[in-house]
């Protein structure tokens, strides 16, 4: 940087994982070396406030000379570059070679906006790990900017981050530690890809929705390969929209809550996104269960397990630090305890390679859930002979709202396969599940379960045929 605009620009991005402004010359300036040094290097800007307003910082051979000290003072030695542009200090700190860096006998590392000081078994668990090969920074020769970069959802990203969008893409990519060398590297790739997979074929997020308390019955799975903004909010979705909704009269105003607080969940799978290891072969699962949430991911702790819960060591901290600017993480390194919080029976299981979060749903037996498939059938044949009737009549006849509370999706998609084959004999099994909103899988699932009941049939073939309700 040799100019007061890329300086200007550099300031308009913000503080984040690289970057930190400081008013004036203080005693924390050593750690901040540290930790920058020990992370992916960095730059402090002296003179600026932490919302970014420029207050001014009067420099002097003195002044350089202390900054200079303070990081050959370091352990190893370091060196770093000072220099003033205008009224402003900034100290350009690359990425150390020969981590760890400790100042005064402690050591920092940069975790999203802030310097955190180590302690012992973060140490050595950093000690085990700072020489390997960071996957978020290698860069991606299959990528490229113009064909493969989704500029709609990079837009929405630095609106949600506050970031103006006068300054150049190429700019904040590079400030945003998106670029290696000038060029997008893994970390680019996965947040801002049209279609994820097709670079890194285990970085999509497979969600399933079951029957039952087992794998044995499947209702609906879907896939989601997109950026990592929208496949975390498509997950998030999938769940909430699959999940018992609570309601509360709170004063005058009826107010539902899903089951499962949806905080919660949504520090659930951001954590599994940010945590992965994209090193390991494998995706994010999301599992429903009649009794049970899953959420896993790939990777194991970077800590001991003992430790698990009081201290918190970043796996991909570029992806962390944007999530972190976005507001999609409120805090970083706090995502488990506020989950534990927000649910305090919650299950963590750590195994060698895999990470589960488990949320227990109310408690239901397979006697409840066969009673409720039972009351299904009924409801459907009930169906068949009268299309108008209404969802209490329903109910009435079976005797029952067991399936409300557990058969309900089922019985939805059942009896609107059975409106739309009634207005459209024709209609594609494509078509209905873009209609219904869920996977030909679970279409199939749901005709195969009504042509068991005698309800519909097919008659020709997939291509030129069509479907009959049989009365």
């Amino acid at each position: 940087m040799n100019s007061k605009d890329n300086l200007l620009k550099l300031i308009k991005t913000g503080e984040g994982y690289t970057l930190e402004f400081k008013e004036s010359l203080n005693s924390s300036i050593g750690k901040e070396i540290c930790a920058f040094a020990n992370a992916s290097g960095g730059t402090i800007i002296l003179g600026v406030k932490d919302d970014g307003s420029i207050k001014g910082f009067t420099s002097s051979n003195k002044i350089a000379s202390q900054i200079q000290t303070i990081a050959r003072n370091m352990e190893p030695s370091f060196n770093i570059n000072f220099e003033t542009i205008d009224n402003i200090g900034v100290i350009y700190i690359p990425e150390g070679k020969d981590k760890p860096y400790s100042v005064g006998g402690k050591t920092y590392l940069r975790q999203g906006a802030n310097s955190q000081r180590l302690n012992r078994d973060e140490l050595i668990e950093f000690l085990r790990t700072c020489n390997k090969i960071s996957f978020e920074k290698q860069i991606n020769p299959d990528f490229n900017l113009e064909e493969d970069f989704d500029n709609e959802k990079f837009n929405r990203f630095i609106d949600k981050a506050n970031i103006s969008r006068t300054l150049p893409k190429e700019h904040l990519l590079k400030n945003l530690n998106l670029l290696t060398d000038e060029k997008p590297n893994n970390a680019c790739v996965l947040l801002f890809p049209y279609t994820v997979t097709k670079f890194f074929l285990s970085a999509d997020i497979s969600c399933v929705l079951y029957s039952g308390t087992s794998k044995l019955s499947m209702l609906d799975k879907k896939e989601f390969d997109a950026d990592f903004i929208s496949n975390f909010e498509n997950a998030l979705t999938f769940i909430l929209r699959n999940i018992k909704t609570n309601a509360k009269i709170i004063g005058v105003s009826r107010v539902e809550t899903p089951e499962i607080p949806e905080k919660a969940l949504r520090e659930a799978i951001l954590n599994a996104m940010i945590h992965r290891d994209y090193f390991v072969e494998g995706r994010i699962l999301i599992n429903i269960f009649a009794n049970k949430v899953e959420i896993m991911n790939p990777g194991k702790l970077l800590f001991d397990e003992k430790e698990f819960g009081n201290i918190s060591v970043t796996r991909n901290p570029i992806i962390a630090d944007c999530m972190l600017r976005a507001g999609f993480v409120e805090k970083m390194g706090s995502g488990i305890k506020r989950i534990k919080e927000l649910v305090p029976d919650v299950k963590f299981e750590i195994s060698s390679n895999w990470f589960r979060i488990v949320f227990d749903r109310e408690k239901v037996s397979d006697d409840i859930i066969k009673s409720s498939e039972k009351s299904s059938e009924k409801i459907i044949i009930a169906m068949t002979e009268n299309p108008k009737v209404t969802r209490k009549e329903l109910i009435e006849m079976v005797g029952s709202k067991l399936v409300e509370k557990v058969g309900s999706k089922l019985v939805e998609n059942q009896l609107k396969i059975i409106l739309l084959v009634q207005e459209k004999p024709e209609i594609t099994k494509k078509e209905l599940s873009e209609i219904l909103n869920i996977s030909t899988t679970a279409i199939d699932k749901n005709i195969q379960k009504l042509k068991n009941l005698n309800i519909i049939k097919r008659i020709g073939p997939d291509k030129g045929g069509h479907w009959q309700i049989i009365k």
